[in-house]
């Protein structure tokens, strides 16, 4: 029987707005504004539009970006006891971000997630400007240049022994959700779903991902804890 493994976004997905898009609009020089449409309007490449956008940030406040992420961010509902909840149920979660490590991290600290199970961007601050770094790139069998290739991450996974989760809300995500099994999307990511056929489900709340993943266990008689087998 294949085993559930989910492979969830943070910015927008696990907090209620994009932290990227908070900081720029906080530190950032309005010249950020284009560089963002231009990567949703896939112009240019999700790697170079951030990398274009955090150039444009001194690095002499990394503490005050952090400062105001750690202020002002929220976490979406019912988050704490999705993780609980994939605890109980024996389901392997990995947050799999466009994020950056600076900020992601300190986010993601209070529950509990592991460092090996986050896949993030990483930062220098040791120049004048931001520079991000890429530990998770895309490789030759992506052509996206997506920065943190979430479909790089999710092939390092074994196919037939899992069945693969996608929970996202952006374009960062969209990819993945071409080679997921299921998909729960919101946002961005639910448009694009439905205008490329990609069967998704829609969620507002982890409340909602929770629910739909115990009534799936409950129609396919999984007792609680063991895995759960089923073809999209």
């Amino acid at each position: 029987m294949k085993q559930p493994i989910i492979f969830c976004d943070f910015d927008g997905t696990i907090t209620k707005s994009d932290n990227i898009v908070s900081l720029m609009k906080r530190f950032a020089p309005k010249e950020w504004e284009q560089i963002k449409d231009d990567v949703l309007a896939q112009n240019l490449s999700i790697r170079e539009g951030v990398g274009r956008m955090f150039h444009l940030i001194p690095s002499n406040l990394k503490q005050e970006l952090l400062d105001y992420l750690v202020a002002t961010t929220e976490i979406r509902q019912g988050f704490s006891e999705f993780v609980d909840y994939t605890r109980h149920e024996g389901i392997e979660l990995y947050i799999v971000s466009g994020g950056i490590d600076f900020f992601v991290y300190p986010l993601l600290k209070p529950f509990g997630i592991p460092e090996e199970n986050i896949f993030c961007n990483g930062s220098d601050f040791t120049t004048d400007t931001i520079s991000i770094t890429w530990p998770y790139a895309c490789g030759d069998d992506c052509t996206k240049d997506c920065g943190c290739c979430k479909p790089g991450i999710l092939n390092r996974f074994d196919k037939k022994a899992n069945r693969k989760i996608v929970i996202g809300d952006s374009i960062t995500d969209l990819e993945a959700s071409k080679e997921a099994d299921f998909v729960f999307a919101r946002d961005y990511l639910a448009e694009k779903c439905q205008e490329l056929g990609i069967p998704a489900v829609l969620f507002e709340t982890f409340d909602d991902i929770v629910e739909k993943l115990t009534e799936e266990r409950e129609e396919n008689h999984v007792p609680s804890g063991e895995s759960m087998e089923r073809t999209c």
